[in-house]
């Protein structure tokens, strides 16, 4: 027979052979082992003394193992790596009915060593964590979860309905027995009540009392039990949440009530048990509802995407992953089908509808050549593209990462709301024990001393200060994504709301970005193939506007390899060919190699030297953006000037800015130079919104308090700005304003509304106004206000 053992934790006594050995320690499983470190760690080492020799049982819910979630397989589909080599994941965190379990699990994930961020969104309960792989393995912080009463699970839009009929199926159970309970409850009090009146025996009494205490019993143990449970692993990491209001309000009514019955004396408040319980759950569940209705559009871009695409191998369409597509493989995609990899179009031609990315309603027109991006739907086109990136670098990808990581970014006055939120629960159980001393001196009644303390305990309501935020904050993003208007931080929508400058970039900002030749300028007979391919290695628009018009003029297009080629931001092209030194750009480029030439033009110009001699200057002209003179109208209206910093001459930039009515620019400006406005404003105690797209742009954007690019920049201002406008529109522009604006307004309105209702509520069952049933109803619609109020705004703008 094998020697047995006791548990440190649970006292029982198990097989040897089955023992955890943890230094000076023995453990029967690895949930004991769990619960005894963090009751160590938390400094709760005087548990075991208490208990002396009592026995536990030991923790009996079982999970998938932990260790799952360090499998590569996990990693390939779940986790990504930042661009600091750390790892991200999104989870989904079962069990968190309130403000205070947000603040608990956060609490508990930043105090293990190599979690970097723990950011956890109340409308959809998605934790985003950040953290450090080689020092804390991901198994460990599920554990961690496990360990305080929670529970994760990786988060997938597809799965997501699957998740949320599970918990709504618990609803409907749990509410199907209070409210069954509850309507029997109240037949047997419409027959207290008239016998309270008429009189009564206490003999009947009695006998309706037991009929009632056996009804509200099941609604109190297994309808509120999700309160019991949120209320026990709050008390066990000490914190007051608002599940122990409840539980605790109607566990008073309940013994107080049992109490009366047995002694056969004094009224009953059975009824008041059910009632509390019935309405605190329905409103749960409705809000329940209303936050995933206000996240469910969000999922949208996510869910129901195909696993698999058509890829054109050894002259075979075959069925591929998406994650196995690599580039360059060709993609076939047919009318009616949702184009999932970025590429460009090797065969065919047709409309395809870009709304779900850029807002843009008209179908656009593509063929052989163009690029498609993967997120787009194809109307009528049965096209082959190649690919140009893999799935996981993909925009649609990309998309989704970062609405995902915007989610779970909070606004600072939503960390705020959380700070109330962690003392109001403890603060109003104070209040309500004050409340029954005051009552109980004044009235010498137990009974409505009792009663009028459980009203305060019940009316008091957390919740509604805790999703005054992320629930607007939701429905900001939302708006936005609809519009083609991508912030990678909720915080964001905080910080332009309360912008005092706005700074914007020239030429693909203000203008179109596609600057075309209006007029040609020779000088000197020179080799147009040398011109093509020095303009031809640059980005810039004006050097593409040059190339457009070399290409229009059938230049030959073979193109000339140079001994050096160097971009310099802000003035154009220096390179060297044959030993010649090679200048192709502005005239501060050319004055600064010692080339001058006095030129009175109020266009952008492109001007071309070899060895120090002006060959040719080509004047360029670009369209304003439609909705320029409206968004500086609009936002002066608002008291947020608009300011130009460009690279461009005086002349040129100014045009533009009279254009649109912009009363401030600086031209002629380096990227440093554009970075060194932007600190000094910044010191000055300004916010500041900065506008751009190109690499010129990119300190600035960097150095705003909000950098915000052009979905058709180059890929390293966008990965350095702070929103993204995917259609390049100024009048997105100008709803990002209005959309930031609207959602802080919102916030503060329902800040207001928690506040007013704490404010007037709670005084008022101090004082005896508030009976425990009006008290749940009182609860549960405070929050279902401010989540109402929040979901308004969102059907507004669709409306508008």
């Amino acid at each position: 027979m094998s020697e047995k053992i006791t548990c440190d934790h649970c006292r029982l006594e198990f097989s040897k052979e089955v023992m955890i050995e943890d230094g000076s320690h023995y453990f029967c499983c690895n949930g004991c082992q769990g619960v005894f470190h963090l009751l160590l760690d938390e400094g709760f080492e005087s548990f075991y003394e208490k208990i002396a020799d009592t026995q536990l049982s030991p923790p009996t819910e079982q999970y998938e193992d932990s260790s799952n979630f360090n499998a590569p397989a996990f990693y390939d589909k779940f986790v990504k790596f930042n661009k600091d080599g750390f790892s991200e994941v999104s989870l989904i965190i079962e069990g968190i009915h309130c403000s205070a379990c947000i603040w608990l699990n956060e609490k508990a994930l930043h105090k293990m060593d190599g979690v970097i961020e723990a950011n956890i969104n109340f409308t959809n309960n998605k934790a985003y964590i950040v953290w450090a792989d080689n020092v804390v393995k991901l198994s460990q912080i599920i554990d961690m979860i496990r360990a305080i009463g929670y529970n994760a699970y990786p988060y997938d839009a597809s799965l997501q309905e699957a998740h949320a009929n599970k918990v709504r199926k618990e609803y409907y159970l749990r509410m199907a027995v209070a409210i069954f309970a509850t309507m029997n409850v109240m037949w047997i009090a419409v027959a207290q009540y008239a016998g309270f009146f008429s009189g009564m025996k206490q003999d009947v009494k009695t006998i309706l009392n037991i009929a009632e205490g056996v009804l509200a019993t099941p609604v109190l143990f297994y309808s509120g039990w999700i309160f019991f449970r949120g209320s026990y692993y709050g008390m066990k990491n000490r914190v007051v949440n608002m599940d122990l209001l409840v539980a605790t309000g109607a566990s008073l009514t309940y013994g107080y009530s049992l109490y009366i019955t047995i002694m056969q004396r004094g009224e009953a408040y059975f009824d008041s048990v059910s009632m509390i319980i019935t309405f605190v759950l329905v409103g749960k569940f409705l809000e329940v509802l209303s936050k995933k209705n206000a996240a469910d559009t969000l999922d949208i871009i996510g869910k129901h995407l195909p696993s698999e695409v058509k890829v054109l191998e050894d002259e075979k369409i075959i069925q591929k992953k998406l994650e196995d597509v690599s580039i360059g493989n060709i993609v076939v995609v047919s009318s009616g089908e949702k184009v999932l990899l970025d590429g460009v179009i090797l065969n065919g031609s047709g409309s395809f509808d870009e709304s779900s990315l850029t807002g843009e309603s008209e179908p656009i027109f593509k063929s052989v050549n163009d690029k498609v991006i993967s997120g787009t739907t194809s109307i009528d086109a049965d096209i082959y593209f190649t690919v140009t990136k893999d799935f996981a670098h993909s925009t649609l990808s990309n998309l989704v990462s970062l609405l995902e990581s915007a989610i779970s970014k909070k606004p600072k006055i939503e960390q705020l709301a959380n700070r109330l939120s962690e003392y109001f629960s403890t603060i109003i159980l104070l209040l309500s024990i004050v409340t029954f001393f005051v009552w109980w001196f004044w009235s010498h009644s137990f009974e409505e001393s009792l009663m009028v303390a459980i009203s305060v305990i019940i009316i008091a309501c957390p919740c509604a200060l805790g999703l005054a935020t992320p629930v607007a904050t939701l429905v900001g993003l939302d708006i936005g994504s609809k519009k083609g208007i991508l912030f990678k931080e909720a915080a964001q929508l905080e910080t332009i709301a309360q912008a005092d400058i706005l700074l914007v970039d020239k030429t693909g900002t203000l203008t179109v970005g596609k600057p075309e030749v209006i007029q040609e300028k020779n000088f000197l007979s020179y080799e147009k193939t040398l011109l093509y391919s020095l303009v031809k290695g640059s980005n810039h628009p004006i050097a593409k506007g040059v190339q457009n018009f070399l290409y229009q003029d059938d230049v030959e297009q073979s193109e000339v390899l140079f001994q050096e080629y160097i971009q310099i931001p802000a003035k154009g092209i220096r390179a060297k060919y044959n030993d010649k030194i090679i200048l192709g750009g502005n005239l501060a480029l050319l004055e600064e190699h010692g080339v001058s030439l006095n030129i009175d033009s109020t266009k952008s110009l492109f001007l071309f030297a070899v060895d120090g001699k002006i060959m040719t200057y080509f004047e360029l002209e670009d369209s304003i953006k439609e909705g320029a003179a409206k968004l500086v109208k609009t936002l002066h209206k608002r008291r947020v000037p608009t300011i130009m910093l460009t690279g461009d001459n005086e002349k040129s930039a100014k045009s533009v800015a009279d254009s649109v009515g912009i009363k401030e620019l600086y031209h002629s400006l380096s990227p440093q130079e554009k970075f060194n406005y932007v600190e000094k404003l910044q010191q000055e105690g300004k916010k500041v919104v900065m506008v751009g797209d190109g690499v010129n742009d990119i300190l600035a954007l960097g150095a705003a308090d909000i950098g915000i690019v052009m979905g058709s920049g180059s890929d390293i201002s966008i990965e350095v700005g702070d929103v993204v406008l995917l259609n390049d529109s100024l009048n997105s522009l100008l709803a990002a304003f209005k959309i930031s604006d609207t959602t802080f307004r919102l916030i503060k309105q329902n800040f207001a509304i928690s506040l007013l209702y704490n404010g007037i509520t709670i005084p008022l069952a101090m004082a005896g106004y508030v009976i425990p049933l009006i008290a749940a109803l009182s609860m549960s619609f405070s929050s279902l206000l401010v989540v109402g109020n929040s979901i308004r705004i969102k059907y507004k703008w669709r409306r508008s």
